[in-house]
């Protein structure tokens, strides 16, 4: 096996697609506009070599349509990051991540699997491996544990690392801080390869039943010592759960943690202040704040006996996905289970509420109508554009019908027939009467384009030409002259067998 074809099944995912991203101008703010495209075709040998030699950049879709995966990922978007720290801890706690540096100087951290694995498997434990390394609620590949991939979902692309391999900012580090060549980078990667055994086996708090049933940011403070500088924070969140576990005596045993997870522990006066604060009010965990949010695992959290639990708390919203149907779909991630909204309940709370209970069996509080707005604006900023085949546009559907009724067995044998709605062709192009074309449209239930809107659209076909006149022809009955007003497009091209004409005179203008 070369060394393409290594790095590509080192990223085996979907066969279906990959990503793409477009770089565009650097906002005031020192921000670069960036689009990420996903395209529906594999991820071939020749687009990693082309990605590896600096021509164009591509990314892997970890899960596959059976909702499998051979890789993940950490994206880290933190700054300034070191990335020697993170092999060090990475290593010391015996967690099989290859760390490299991301185009934009963050860390992305990959998990490599011998076999494929549910996505779920997978998120779970990259989930719980970034709440002990300290990066909480960091983005993770897959986003999803299952796709969609029946209503055309595939899922999200990750960046590939060692772009423009021979001169690339896109690569792997080890624990000396050093950076890994491509060749080193593919021997690490089969190095740190692991199973989903192996992966089960990782423990890293207490497996004391007092623990189990905390939420994970306190399981993991409370197993590595609370240091100083965090310790006031850290009791205060951890007095809500002593209230909830032991509403008896929760004084003394918020004591207690002080003295057994505290190092040292906080002086006895300022615990009896934080006693003093939760014996007047019933407060919240302080989930958005340090160090707590940093040591989050949400997912993990809800089904604590004693975390946030799952009713009454907004889930996990990430990975919009805009599918560029007509209409318009989109795709979400809500506690990595994917969603699939119109364009009204991504608009609407009330209306996303009503599809999380028709499709996800949960029911989200509603988010105030301007939270909600800036909540989706800051999504379709960042939102992956996914392309669909023609046919699934507007576009295509007209165009598709408007060959069918142009080519089918009810075309006219002579010009005079157009006023019965057929089409006729002659000099290349194929002539009909706008309602004729309509009529055959509406009996086959296409009727999402207006009068208008068809009018542009024949006019496109002809280059952005008008496409409309008189048509001259000699009626056959009457023997007279008649003009009627017809619409035309180019001919298609047609296997079928020619109808015969009706002797027409050589003298009919157009």
């Amino acid at each position: 096996m070369d060394l393409i074809d290594r790095f590509a099944a080192s990223f085996e995912g979907s066969r279906v697609a990959h990503g793409q991203t477009t770089v565009g101008s650097v906002r005031k703010n020192g921000k670069t506009d960036a689009k990420s495209y996903i395209v529906r075709e594999p991820l071939t040998k020749e687009l990693i070599a082309g990605h590896l030699d600096g021509s164009h950049g591509v990314g892997a879709i970890p899960i596959n349509d059976q909702n499998m995966c051979k890789f993940g990922a950490l994206d880290i978007d933190t700054y300034p990051i070191d990335h020697k720290a993170i092999v060090k801890k990475c290593r010391k706690m015996k967690i099989p991540l290859v760390v490299c540096r991301s185009k934009s100087g963050g860390a992305h951290l990959f998990l490599f699997t011998k076999d494929w694995i549910s996505a779920t498997d997978i998120r779970d434990h990259l989930m719980e491996f970034a709440a002990v390394l300290g990066f909480g609620g960091c983005e993770v590949f897959p986003k999803q544990n299952k796709i969609l991939a029946e209503r055309g979902d595939v899922g999200n692309f990750i960046n590939l690392p060692y772009f423009d391999s021979k001169n690339t900012l896109r690569y792997a580090i080890n624990e000396k801080g050093d950076e890994l060549s491509f060749d080193e980078f593919l021997d690490h990667v089969d190095d740190m390869k692991t199973t989903l055994e192996d992966l089960r086996k990782l423990t890293f708090v207490s497996e004391d039943k007092e623990l189990r049933e905390m939420p994970p940011c306190l399981r993991i403070m409370f197993s590595t010592m609370v240091p100083d500088g965090t310790r006031n924070k850290v009791m205060f969140h951890a007095g809500v759960t002593a209230k909830m576990m032991y509403p008896d005596n929760w004084e003394q045993v918020l004591d207690r943690w002080n003295q057994k997870y505290c190092k040292p522990a906080l002086p006895a006066s300022e615990i009896v202040t934080i006693v003093n604060q939760h014996k007047k009010k019933d407060y919240g965990y302080l989930c958005k704040e340090e160090p707590m949010c940093s040591h989050c695992d949400v997912t993990a959290c809800r089904e604590a006996k004693y975390g946030i639990g799952k009713n009454d708390t907004m889930p996990s919203i990430s990975g919009l996905t805009i599918q560029k149907s007509e209409p318009r779909l989109f795709f979400m991630d809500v506690d990595g289970k994917r969603l699939e909204l119109s364009t009204e309940q991504l608009q609407i709370p009330l209306q996303f509420q009503r599809a999380c209970i028709e499709q996800l069996d949960m029911m989200p509080p509603i988010m105030k109508s301007a939270d909600w707005q800036a909540y989706i604006n800051s999504l379709l900023q960042d939102a992956t554009i996914l392309e669909v085949p023609k046919e699934l546009t507007l576009r295509g559907q007209f165009e598709e019908l408007l060959e069918t009724y142009c080519t089918s067995r009810i075309r006219a044998r002579s010009p005079q027939e157009m006023m019965l709605g057929k089409p006729w062709s002659e000099n290349d192009m194929t002539m009909f009467t706008l309602k004729g074309l309509m009529d055959f449209l509406s009996n086959r239930g296409f009727k999402e384009l207006k009068r208008p809107q068809i009018q542009q659209r024949l006019k496109d076909l002809n280059g952005g030409h008008e496409c409309n006149s008189f048509y001259k022809f000699k009626d056959e009955d009457t023997g007279k002259w008649k003009n009627i007003r017809v619409w035309h497009v180019p001919q298609f091209d047609n296997n079928e067998i020619e109808l015969p004409k009706k002797e027409t005179l050589d003298d009919v203008p157009f």
